[in-house]
């Protein structure tokens, strides 16, 4: 089966290549798309819970504080990789996948003027199935920088799921 059909199962058998940590409150991975270097998800674990409102309060609350971390580690590596990166925009949607994630987005000063101060979802549907924009070996880096500031901000609390991209 295609992991990403169920990325939540796929995640808790070691399957999913785009996990970077498992954290208390979920599994972080690096997005399938890279038109904006570093977006990132955090998937929650509970592949039952389409929204927060489905989880124990202190499950929500772990979820939310680990996406925390995980925008917080996306903001240093981005800011250390690229002089452009102006914030990151950390989303918990919901409208299209029926599971509990938490969307991270770097967002930078190169980005289109009509579109650097709007949300990503107004991007062109081209950027977001253009194969040139696709995670690929050219984001080892940013993910591997990614991974370590994660880990550093977790302190020790979260497990590394060795995987390639």
């Amino acid at each position: 089966m295609d992991w990403r059909r169920d990325r939540i199962a796929a995640a808790h058998r070691g399957e999913n290549p785009t996990v970077l940590a498992e954290l208390a409150g979920g599994f972080a991975v690096i997005g399938d798309v890279q038109f904006l270097p570093g977006y990132c998800v955090l998937l929650g674990k509970d592949p039952r819970a389409s929204s927060l409102a489905d989880m124990p309060r202190a499950a929500r609350v772990q979820f939310l504080a680990d996406a925390d971390l995980l925008a917080t580690a996306v903001e240093r590596a981005c800011r250390s990789s690229d002089p452009a990166f102006r914030r990151v925009n950390l989303e918990v949607l919901g409208n299209t996948d029926p599971l509990v994630h938490a969307h991270v987005w770097p967002r930078y000063a190169w980005e289109p003027p009509s579109l650097v101060t709007r949300p990503v979802w107004l991007y062109d549907a081209d950027r977001w199935h253009d194969p040139a924009n696709a995670l690929g070996a050219r984001h080892d880096v940013l993910r591997e920088r990614i991974t370590s500031e994660l880990l550093v901000l977790a302190d020790g609390d979260a497990v590394v799921i060795t995987s390639a991209p």
